[in-house]
């Protein structure tokens, strides 16, 4: 299984345990010309912008200390053209990031 293989496996597990946690999943791997987003969710009244780690080991550190600064801006970047595709302007946003190492999963709400 090649690296994006294994990567949409984990972004599929990941949406099932966000849908079982009452998020209702409106895209997966949105991409544009700046870049993707994992998942697009709605919970409650917010629209809700997800990225995903997964590590198999603790080798190359936790999975979501690989979301660090760079990476949070690219996201907030590719949100805003989300955003302007969708015209959507008076919904409030968030930004999540779900981990998982091996088969434990975090998910940290508000992450950035």
């Amino acid at each position: 299984m090649n690296k994006r293989e294994k990567g949409s496996e984990y972004e599929a597990v990941a949406a099932d345990y966000l849908e079982k946690n009452g998020y209702m999943i409106l895209c997966m791997n949105y991409r544009c010309k700046i870049g993707e987003i994992d998942i697009v969710a709605q919970e409650e009244e917010e629209l809700v912008f997800i990225e995903v780690k997964y590590r198999s080991t603790l080798r190359l550190g936790e999975p979501l200390e690989a979301v660090n600064a760079r990476k949070q801006a690219k996201i907030r970047k590719v949100c805003q053209y989300y955003l302007m595709e969708h015209n959507i302007d008076d919904m409030p946003i968030r930004f999540d990031v779900v981990g998982i190492l091996e088969n434990k999963i975090t998910l940290i709400k508000n992450a950035f």
